[in-house]
């Protein structure tokens, strides 16, 4: 019976940490060929696990208003390159260097983002050939 049930309590960690395992690589889905340079308005920004998202209101040549995700590192991981929860409010415009997604949607991966006030911080990309090395660079 004891073994029963740790058999049980194995198979329950298994499936409860299976989502933790799923984490994907940046190869998988971005494309380090595909470099953007994007300035918008920054619409809405999600402190979360694995990844900080934010979001960006980009107008193309044309007028049109894209919406924009990109992807950040982990919370943790940004704090330790100068970031805070309020370095990045809605409303505020930014310039985002980056990698563009494979699927050729509005979604990327950041290398770094330009603040409006100049200040520059890097994004803690997942990318392995373009991650930033320093922790911050002032303007």
């Amino acid at each position: 019976m004891k073994a029963m049930r740790l058999s049980w309590a194995a198979i329950a960690a298994v499936v409860v940490c299976a989502p933790a395992a799923a984490h994907h690589s940046f190869a998988a889905e971005f494309d380090a060929n595909s470099p953007i340079d994007l300035k918008g308005t920054v619409t809405k920004v999600e402190w979360a696990n694995p990844h900080t998202f934010f979001y960006i209101d980009v107008t193309d040549t044309t007028g049109k208003v894209e919406n924009w995700a990109l992807e950040l590192g982990s919370p943790n991981g940004l704090m330790r390159r100068g970031w805070t929860r309020n370095s990045m409010q809605v409303g505020d415009v930014v310039t985002v260097a980056g990698w563009r997604a494979k699927d050729g949607g509005y979604k990327g991966n950041a290398r770094s983002v330009t603040l409006s006030t100049g200040k520059k911080l890097f994004a803690g990309s997942s990318n392995p050939d373009g991650a930033d090395a320093s922790p911050t660079e002032a303007p």
